[in-house]
């Protein structure tokens, strides 16, 4: 079956409520798995998010192959999701393809670890009517993006609260599979790791710090990301608005390491943590170099990223110069490609009900088979 006609049939299949759920003329299951993130100091997360409590309790979804090859891959997705749709193939392809466990993990405050109204078009109205008229009109602001711009415009630094919820939340996770406790996935299971856009940056981050060394046999496959942080460009009509991504690209490329200077308690956790010293090392090219291009080059070829020619919010060239960092080294785990119809980061494999379709079967195809190939 071909991508289209893929996602399709699973975006009608998939219920996030639903326990079980079998895929027609397919051995393979879906299981929404119960977590509960013990991490929620309100030293670290802003006191408001600390209260939302879907980011705290909810489930994800596992891809359960026919059978078990002893394999596990960890699917990242990309900023600003507000639901599954968009990887169902994806995940259920790499579970085809090679006999592995797929464990889909929502980034905190995203997909379903945010509250309903966040995604509602009704409930933002008000939110964009107030947006415009106290910070002017910005052809970027919509529906989509509205509740996560005015999220970080307020405070840049739930970027980074995030992600680092989001690694102590994947440590838990692995170590439950590392010692049989999960229960889905086989214990002692192999984890790999597939990554998109932000998911890539977060993957990177924690295969170069290595909390709890949980990712020292693991490969990661990125898509659309393994740039730093400032050869990034996250305005985007289905991302964030002009001016919140202004905000956070200041503050991170200005501010992020004056205020770690002034001593804050919260800010000593990003100062003495080896996931805090990743993270302040993939925010620009210049930032603790030596750390970095050692981290990366002790992964070596257990990484593989793919980059879009016509990327504009993860473009190739900052993938290339963060991944094949000397002139001397030959950047073998960097592609570069092209599709044969019009794409975007942002959605990378459109549905068309025309004979572009075609084409972007094809694309999908060529991705998630190399995938597939490296995580094998």
């Amino acid at each position: 079956m071909g991508y289209t006609n893929l996602a399709e049939e699973l975006r009608t299949v998939y219920n996030p409520v639903t326990e079980e759920i079998r895929i027609p003329d397919s051995g393979i299951r879906i299981m929404n798995t119960g977590f509960s993130s013990d991490y929620s100091s309100e030293e670290f997360l802003n006191a408001g998010d600390s209260a939302i409590i879907e980011n705290l309790s909810f489930s994800y979804p596992v891809f359960i192959p026919p059978s078990d090859n002893g394999k596990v891959i960890l699917l990242l997705h990309g900023l600003n999701e507000r639901s599954w749709t968009k990887y169902l193939a994806w995940a259920y392809s790499l579970s085809l393809l090679t006999g592995s466990y797929v464990v889909m993990f929502p980034i905190s405050f995203h997909i379903n670890r945010s509250p309903e109204s966040w995604k509602d078009p009704r409930a933002m109205t008000g939110l964009i009517k107030e947006r415009n008229r106290n910070r002017g009109d910005d052809r970027l602001r919509t529906f989509a993006n509205i509740a996560i711009s005015e999220r970080l415009t307020d405070d840049p630094r739930r970027f980074m609260n995030s992600g680092y919820q989001t690694v102590r939340d994947l440590e838990d996770l692995m170590i439950s599979i590392r010692d049989g406790k999960h229960p889905v996935v086989p214990g002692g299971s192999k984890v790999n790791i597939f990554a998109y856009s932000i998911g890539a940056f977060l993957a990177e981050i924690i295969m170069m710090a290595d909390p709890q060394d949980l990712f020292s046999n693991s490969k990661l496959f990125m898509f659309c990301g393994g740039s730093v942080f400032s050869n990034m460009n996250g305005a985007s009509r289905l991302i964030m608005d002009s001016e919140a991504y202004n905000r956070v690209y200041r503050y991170y490329m200005q501010d992020f390491e004056t205020e770690i200077k002034t001593g804050k308690r919260f800010m000593k956790t990003i100062l003495s943590s080896r996931v805090g010293l990743a993270f302040r090392s993939m925010i620009d090219f210049s930032r603790f170099r030596k750390f970095r291009e050692k981290s990366l080059t002790v992964l070596g070829d257990r990484i593989l990223s793919v980059s879009l020619v016509h990327d504009k919010v993860i473009p190739a060239n900052g993938i290339m110069k963060t991944l094949g960092f000397s002139s001397n080294v030959k950047t073998n785990n960097v592609e570069i490609w092209d599709f044969e119809y019009p794409y975007s980061h942002e959605n990378p494999f459109p549905v068309y009900l025309t004979p572009v379709s075609r084409y972007v079967d094809n694309g999908f195809n060529k991705m998630i088979t190399t995938a597939a190939g490296f995580l094998l």
